[in-house]
């Protein structure tokens, strides 16, 4: 169902953002959905796991639009723009080959369509992502700090909030991310209604 030529550039993809982004930003990192999901799309690639492959795409592919429409807003403007998701694509202190392997962020979500088009779409994924969602989001709230604020559990884009107690954030958090998942996992059984092999 996946050509072998996906699943080995993907893996070599991978491979070579793996250590590039340990060494850059340490293995805390890899708690952010899109790297979960990056992650989690390869293995679903190689398994050929219709289960895997929605469940990444009900993870990422809504949110990461959002990435998208900021990092060509800020083709446009020429630099860093209002919304400020992809500031740190433009930040020096980041090694440059590093930068640019973030740039994956640009096809996940288009990938992970791929897979579920070839795949079907599995109904009930959405509901294991939810658990494993919402698992993700506590350990990032334990392991990273309000200065690396992974997946925001500190406050909104990236910088720490001090409006409200940070558990209460993180409920907003836990809340908001519930119901994108939910609105992508509607969005994902209309469009591939007509794919979903449980048909």
């Amino acid at each position: 169902m996946i050509p072998l030529w996906f699943k080995l550039s993907y893996l070599v993809f991978v491979a070579a953002l793996i250590p590039a982004y340990t060494l850059e930003h340490g293995l805390v990192n890899f708690l952010w959905f899109s790297n979960v999901a990056l992650i989690g799309g390869l293995l679903a690639a190689w398994l050929e796991s219709r289960r895997l492959a929605s469940m990444m795409a009900v993870a990422v592919a809504l949110l990461e639009m959002g990435w998208i429409f900021d990092f060509l807003l800020s083709l446009v403007l020429g630099g860093p723009t209002p919304l400020g998701i992809v500031d740190y694509m433009y930040d020096p202190d980041i090694a440059l080959h590093v930068r640019l392997l973030s740039l994956y962020h640009l096809l996940l979500p288009f990938a992970l369509f791929w897979m579920v088009w070839r795949l079907g779409y599995d109904r009930e994924a959405w509901k294991v992502w939810v658990s494993v969602g919402c698992l993700i989001l506590l350990l990032s709230f334990w392991l990273s700090t309000p200065e690396r604020n992974i997946n925001w559990v500190w406050g909104p884009v990236g910088q720490a909030q001090e409006w409200t107690p940070p558990y209460v954030w993180f409920g907003i958090v836990l809340a908001v991310c519930c119901a994108a998942w939910w609105l992508t996992h509607r969005v994902l059984l209309a469009v591939m209604r007509g794919f979903d092999r449980n048909d």
